[in-house]
This record gives C-alpha cells, structure tokens and sequence, in this order.
C-alpha cells in the first residue's frame, strides 16, 4: 500500500467532477487499499478519490475507533434522504479548520464494491454526514460551499493563516 498525496484547498483540481468507475480489476483493488492508509495515516474518517487527484467516483469511510468498519463506495448514488442535522465537519483537503453543515440526517445509498458488486445501505448519523462530504468531492464541491459567503470569507482566512505561521516555523 502507499500514501497518496492529499490535494489541499484552493487546488482547482478539488472542483474536478469524477468519472464512473468501469473497470473492476486489480489496479481498483489497489487504489482503495491506498486510499483507505491514506486516510488512517493522515487520522481521516473519509477520503474521496478526488482529493487524491484520481477523478473516479471512489471514495472510502471509517468512523470506527478501532478502524475496523472499512467502507468502500464505487460510483455511489442516494437514493434517498431524510431528515436534516447540524454537524461539525473538517476536512483533510482543509487541515485543520472545521464548521457547521447541514446535511440529511439519514440516506440510503446504492453503490458498488470493488469487485463490481452492487449493495444498497441505510446509514444515519455521524456516517451518513461522511459519506454525503465524500460524495460532494466526487462532484467536485467541498463542505465551505455550504457556508455563508462571511463565513467562508473567515475560515478561508483562517486557513491562509496557519499556512503562513507554518511556513515561517
């Protein structure tokens, strides 16, 4: 397995919508292996190929402690959504900075695993916010495209902020 590069905000490449995955092979395989110890390395919940700059509709969640509940999503879909909650999210492509979201509080995705397989799985909570984030990636959006224009204004300043402390450190 290997770590992948994680693209970080404003790289134009995270607006870069994904394509469907069609081949199921052994280079899929090993492409999900690497995006899920990208992810354990780098201490995320959730990584969408995006943000690797690998645009195909991939992406890979753990919410678990112990880092035992792998989920890999290929060309995933909701099918439906339910409900609305307040979440603070944070993003590897956005070290470091966090803030409220509104998402569904329940959907139920369709997808494939990576052999091809179709599933279709209910998730809510905690998880359902990580998967819709991922899916925003393979859209090409990111979770500061929900925010008011100030807010954004302010995290995005934030951001720019601890880039040039850790610079000069």
């Amino acid at each position: 397995m290997s770590v992948l590069p994680i693209l970080e905000f404003p790289d134009a490449r995270l607006r870069t919508r994904a394509e469907p995955v069609r081949a199921f092979d052994a280079d899929l395989k090993q492409f999900v292996a690497d995006l899920f110890e990208t992810m354990y390395v780098a201490n995320g919940v959730g990584l969408a190929a995006t943000q690797v700059n690998v645009h195909q509709r991939v992406l890979v969640a753990d919410m678990s402690e112990d880092r035992k509940h792998a989920l890999a999503l290929i060309n995933p879909q909701i099918l439906e959504k339910e409900g609305s909650q307040v979440y603070q999210e944070g993003c590897l492509s956005f070290p470091g900075l966090y803030a409220d979201v509104t998402r569904a509080l329940k959907v139920k995705v369709k997808a494939q695993d990576v052999q091809g397989n179709e599933f279709v799985i209910d998730v809510d909570g905690p998880l359902a916010v990580c998967i819709q984030h991922e899916m925003d990636h393979l859209d090409g959006k990111v979770f500061v495209d929900y925010l008011s224009s100030l807010k954004r204004a302010l995290l995005l300043k934030r951001l720019d902020k601890q880039r040039k402390q850790a610079a000069s450190a």
